[in-house]
């Protein structure tokens, strides 16, 4: 297939992005154009709204797998792109559709050019939230189809296109959502001392939870806290009765994790006794660190540099968040930055990654994955 068929396929999937467990016409594009593959070559099951596909190989010992993740973010377009989200208020900003476009690139390849061991594909939904890697991995079809070792990759907007980046070990921190509702009494902003005012105790929170970073963390740990909403009251003459920070958090070790959780709480039992009122807190979708095999993630880098025209370099662990976690804790694998270079980061509703990176993706993985998959086990 031309390198035209495959940014176009990019394109018509980023005008269709859906939120976690909500990706019906992405997953029925996906249903659609692995249908015109030969069926004999692959066998295909759906879960929830997500997909595995099942490439045969001529002798296979092994199944090795690959991860593409298939949702979009809540974020309103605002690129100047002629295919831009047709979904109001809805954009893949993180890059997912180039991640199916390019295991949809790699999957075609081996269907064309079968290799010793099956290659298992898993399209998976929800990896913004609220996390579709566990309950897949979990599901009756990959218990069936377990792969030996499993891989994946994601854009990096920072890096060229050409070079990749990754690292043996940490790659990606813990992570964990953060939602937290105060009650308290409104009334009428004449009349303060009649009520318990919550955007006050809100702000009092926030500026509270700043210091658990800077004085309860571990300074040769890393840990962050980040409040990215409030909401409170109704209108300017109303003490409000109500308010909800929404955040997240993110650590690099499971200890610091537990660490802050206790100091979240401890504050927000504070605030109950110092503003009279009641609080709850919520974590939401929490994700475990994503660490790279040893092994595999250096005989990775390794290929690319020695025989491959594209450059592996090492980088740093990132405080990013990847429900691919799940995947390489019960599997060995590893994931890596692919570079995209677009002046706008992941996230952010200008992102424009260079498509010429998709077919960099898919040159560089269908290399490698012939390698591993031609591999004779002792």
């Amino acid at each position: 297939m031309s390198k035209e068929k495959y940014i176009q396929i990019r394109r018509d999937l980023h005008k269709i992005p859906e939120i976690g467990f909500k990706e019906v016409k992405t997953q029925a594009y996906l249903v659609n154009y692995l249908q015109t593959l030969p069926s004999e070559r692959i066998e295909l099951k759906i879960w929830e709204t997500g997909i595995f596909v099942l490439v045969k190989g001529t002798k296979p010992e092994r199944i090795i797998g690959y991860r593409a993740d298939m949702d979009g973010l809540p974020i309103t377009e605002e690129t100047n792109y002629e295919f831009k989200s047709e979904h109001e208020g809805y954009m893949h900003a993180c890059g997912h559709d180039f991640h199916m476009t390019i295991a949809l690139g790699i999957l075609t390849h081996f269907v064309e050019n079968p290799v010793r061991d099956s290659l298992l594909f898993l399209f998976q939904p929800a990896e913004e939230g609220p996390g579709g890697a566990e309950p897949m991995l979990n599901s009756k079809v990959a218990k069936e189809w377990k792969p030996d070792m499993i891989t994946a990759l994601h854009i990096s907007p920072e890096l060229p296109v050409g070079t990749i980046a990754t690292k043996p070990g940490l790659l990606f921190a813990n992570t964990s959502e953060l939602f937290i509702d105060l009650k308290g009494k409104g009334g009428h902003a004449a009349y303060p001392h009649m009520t318990n005012d919550m955007v006050v105790a809100a702000c009092s929170l926030v500026t509270q939870l700043q210091s658990v970073v800077s004085r309860n963390v571990d300074p040769l740990d890393s840990a962050v806290i980040t409040i990215g909403k409030i909401t409170g009251g109704t209108v300017q003459n109303i003490i409000a009765e109500n308010a909800r920070l929404e955040g997240t958090i993110r650590t690099l070790s499971v200890k610091s994790m537990e660490k802050v959780k206790e100091r979240i709480e401890a504050l927000v039992n504070g605030v109950e006794v110092g503003y009279n009122c009641k609080a709850t807190i919520d974590y939401g979708a929490m994700y475990h660190q994503v660490y790279n095999q040893e092994h595999l993630t250096t005989e990775f880098m390794e290929y690319v540099n020695e025989y491959t025209s594209f450059t592996a370099n090492k980088c740093t662990e990132a405080m990013t968040g990847e429900d691919f976690g799940y995947m390489v804790e019960q599997i060995p694998g590893f994931m890596f930055w692919l570079g995209v270079n677009s002046d706008y980061g992941l996230h952010h509703a200008k992102l424009q990654p260079d498509e010429s990176a998709i077919n960099v993706a898919i040159q560089l993985m269908t290399s490698y994955l012939s390698y591993k998959a031609n591999e004779v086990q002792a």
